[in-house]
């Protein structure tokens, strides 16, 4: 174990245990509300197997309110290249379809937001994180430190760190700990917490190669993410990792376990390409595709985060991007409880609110992945025959058809509308059921102010999103019905409790927030509405901060 410190050496409010995009989002919101935190990782932050490349739109717009688009924007991701969805053969075979879509250059927000999905690795990504979380005062980040163990206690957490680099353990006080260990975290682990759902899927490898002229080498027009066809559906894909010279080739596989080596994948690379290239292999990652998610996201003052809570196919892009949705969440109703002004439902709502949306994600990932290997055909797809070319338009119209959703899953991102919560004061008449049933639809988001959804973007006069109002504490939004809700601003400031008012005088803004008065939390979902303010005011605000 070499050198043990058994006193306290370190003081912090929130340990924050792993580094990679959750735990440096978590880590950098929470020193962005002024709060500390230390952040212990056991690598040293290098990434040789980026596992997610799509920021979507909601992490997007957090990027907005952390100020980071134009270092996501810059990344080394060529925004010239273009993002289509290939179903083929073989890159020098046949063409089943492509679902086409613009280069981030080319793209534009839609109306529904002021930002845009982004494809920023996370060899790119997670340096924009850290560089946001170390920016912070309050914030310190160790790399190549781990942890061994914590005791809680009434008070706080003790939890005993090892720097690996000096071979010597220390001791950490903090009021709570956060494991964004991902999906074999020891602190849920520790904790004893289950995870439940279908288990592995398949059992998958990674293969990171370099090639400069790979496009040159094939007739078809470059794509983003070329997905090979087999009869017995889609087997591999390869993917721009930098819209240069680097691939990352994923051969999906099935439920038994398997050891690709170098030679083995270069072959397959071969195959793909449909004649032997020059490539340069980087790295070869075996790993086990599952959905899984974990009975709770903690209690007390230890947590968890991201995919120690849940394990997702990547098939839909929506792993980290909910990791991240998990730390926004989770950071607000820390900073409630660091002051004093939060209650312990907080703690109790960070489950109920994020465990269905990881059910959600898990779920459609699993279909996207389903529709992909079930476009079965048969030997006759590779043939130049009358049967080859009726199953090549078969199976590229079900994949164009069945995998729209993912392509186009607004809803997956925007949609997610926290129905169980015990912090959210819900409209009486309004039939939760129905509501439920909506989050089935992937592509259509409808904004809407209903109690637990986000509140809706829309530009003011001013030239500011109305997303650019939300963040460091409740707003209460008044579009001029009420008469006076000087009683909701006693009742927050009696509770210890920020309230900003905003006052707008725009129409058109008005009816997409449909009642006279919004109050909507620092993450940006609505925690209440009505177009006058209720009888019990200060039940309300003991009810949003988590005291009732």
């Amino acid at each position: 174990m070499g050198k043990v410190q058994n006193k306290i050496s370190v003081k912090t409010e929130v340990l924050v245990v792993g580094g990679g995009p959750v735990g440096l989002a978590l880590a950098g919101d929470l020193g962005w509300r002024g709060r500390q935190a230390l952040l212990v990782e056991q690598g040293d932050g290098s990434i040789f197997q980026p596992k997610m490349d799509l920021v979507g739109i909601r992490t997007m717009e957090y990027c907005r309110r952390w100020n980071i688009v134009s270092d996501v924007e810059e990344a080394p991701y060529d925004r010239d290249y273009p993002q289509d969805n290939v179903y083929l053969t073989g890159l020098n075979a046949y063409e089943l379809g492509r679902q086409k879509m613009p280069s981030m250059r080319a793209d534009r927000p839609p109306p529904e937001s002021p930002q845009k999905r982004e494809r920023c690795p996370q060899n790119m990504f997670d340096p924009v994180l850290r560089r946001f979380a170390q920016a912070q005062p309050t914030v310190d980040v160790r790399y190549r430190h781990e942890m061994v163990s914590f005791i809680e206690d009434a008070d706080g957490v003790t939890t005993t760190i090892r720097d690996i680099a000096a071979d010597r353990t220390y001791q950490v006080r903090s009021r709570y700990i956060v494991g964004c260990d991902g999906a074999h975290s020891a602190v849920r682990e520790a904790l004893g917490i289950e995870m439940r759902g279908r288990g592995v899927l398949t059992y998958t490898t990674n293969a990171i190669f370099r090639c400069p002229d790979f496009n040159q080498l094939h007739d078809k027009q470059p794509g983003y993410r070329y997905m090979f066809v087999g009869p017995d559906g889609v087997w591999a894909t390869i993917v721009a990792i930098n819209g240069r010279d680097m691939w990352r080739m994923s051969i999906i596989g099935g439920l038994e376990k398997r050891a690709l080596e170098e030679e083995e994948l270069t072959q397959i690379a071969y195959q793909l390409m449909g004649k032997p290239f020059l490539l340069e292999m980087i790295s070869i990652l075996p790993w086990a595709r599952a959905e899984l998610v974990a009975d709770s996201y903690g209690a007390g003052r230890v947590l968890i985060c991201g995919d120690a809570c849940h394990r997702t196919s990547p098939t839909g892009g929506l792993g980290m991007n909910t990791g991240i949705g998990d730390a926004v969440d989770l950071s607000w109703k820390l900073d409630a409880l660091l002051g004093d002004w939060g209650g312990p439902r907080l703690v109790e709502s960070y489950t109920s609110e994020r465990k269905p949306v990881a059910h959600r994600i898990t779920t459609f990932s699993t279909g996207n992945l389903q529709i992909m290997k079930g476009a079965r055909s048969g030997p006759e797809i590779h043939e130049e025959s009358e049967a080859g070319r009726a199953a090549r338009e078969r199976v590229g119209q079900a994949l164009n058809d069945g995998l729209k959703r993912e392509w186009l899953s607004m809803n997956m991102h925007l949609g997610n509308r926290y129905l169980e919560s015990p912090v959210i004061a819900y409209d009486a008449s309004e039939d939760r059921e129905a509501a439920k049933a909506e989050l089935e639809d992937a592509i259509h988001y409808r904004p809407s102010s209903r109690p637990g959804a986000r509140a809706p973007h829309a530009w003011m006069k001013d030239g500011r999103s109305t997303l650019d109002l939300f963040g460091r504490s409740f707003v209460l939004l008044d579009f001029g019905g009420a008469d006076d809700f000087s009683g909701l601003q006693r009742a927050a400031k009696d509770a210890g409790m920020a309230l900003e008012v905003v006052s707008i005088a725009e129409p058109e803004i008005a009816a997409l927030y449909e009642r006279a008065l919004v109050l909507v939390r620092p993450d940006g979902h609505v925690a209440w509405r009505g177009d006058a303010p209720p009888a019990d005011v200060a039940g309300l605000i003991a009810t949003v901060c988590g005291k009732k």
